[in-house]
C-alpha cells in the first residue's frame, strides 16, 4: 500500500536482502524532503519453549550464530526474513525447523515491530513455540551457529549483562517473560 505521504520512490540500490531507496516525501507540516529507506520484506523470529511455557523457569533455545556485522558469535532465537507474500507464520514455522531442527505443535504470535523506523521498513513477526519435536537443521552454507539450551532465567541474566544484544531476541524474550503467563 502506498503511504500517502510519498511524493516519489527512486531505487538506488537492489540487493539479496534489502533495496534503498531515495524518497520525496511530504510532511506532517506540509514541506517535502529527501529520505533514505532501507526496504526489507520482513521477517519473523521464534522464541522456542522446551516443555511448559508457563512452568516457574521454562527452558528456552536459543542459537548463537555469527554476525559479521556484530563482530562475532552473538545470541540469538531463531529469525529469517519472509519470502516474498510469505505468511509470517509460515515463515516462523520454517526457521524454527531450519535453525534448529524443531517442530513445534503450538506456535503463537506475541508481538510484531518495527526494527528502526528512522531508515527501514523492516518490520518482524515474534511468535512464541511450544510442544517441541526435534529433528535435523537446514542451515544455510553462510550460516554459521550453535544451539543453546538455558532457563529463560539465565537468558533474561544474559540480556542484563549486555551479553545477549540482539535487538529482535532481548525484546521477544522480555516480551514473553512478562506475558506468557496471561496466554
Amino acid at each position: 500500500m502506498k503511504d500517502p505521504a510519498r511524493i516519489e520512490s527512486r531505487r538506488v540500490y537492489t540487493g539479496r536482502v534489502v533495496n534503498v531507496d531515495i524518497d520525496t516525501a511530504r510532511f506532517p507540516n506540509s514541506s517535502t524532503g529527501e529520505l533514505e529507506i532501507v526496504r526489507h520484506p520482513g521477517a519473523s523470529a521464534v522464541l522456542p519453549f522446551l516443555g511448559d511455557p508457563r512452568s516457574d523457569d521454562p527452558q528456552i533455545l536459543l542459537i548463537k550464530q555469527y554476525r559479521y556485522a556484530a563482530g562475532g558469535f552473538i545470541y540469538e532465537i531463531p529469525a529469517g526474513k519472509l519470502d516474498g507474500d510469505e505468511d509470517p507464520l509460515v515463515c516462523a514455522r520454517r526457521e524454527l525447523r531450519e535453525e534448529t531442527g524443531c517442530t513445534a505443535e503450538h506456535l503463537s504470535h506475541l508481538y510484531s515491530f518495527y526494527t528502526t523506523p528512522g531508515f527501514t521498513d523492516e518490520k518482524i513477526h515474534a511468535f512464541m513455540a511450544s510442544g517441541l519435536t526435534r529433528g535435523e537443521t537446514a542451515h544455510e552454507k553462510d550460516e554459521f551457529m550453535s544451539i543453546a539450551t538455558m532457563p529463560l532465567s539465565q537468558a533474561l541474566d544474559l540480556i542484563r549483562s549486555g551479553e545477549l544484544n540482539d535487538a529482535k531476541s532481548a525484546l521477544t524474550i522480555l516480551y514473553a517473560a512478562g506475558f506468557r503467563l496471561q496466554r
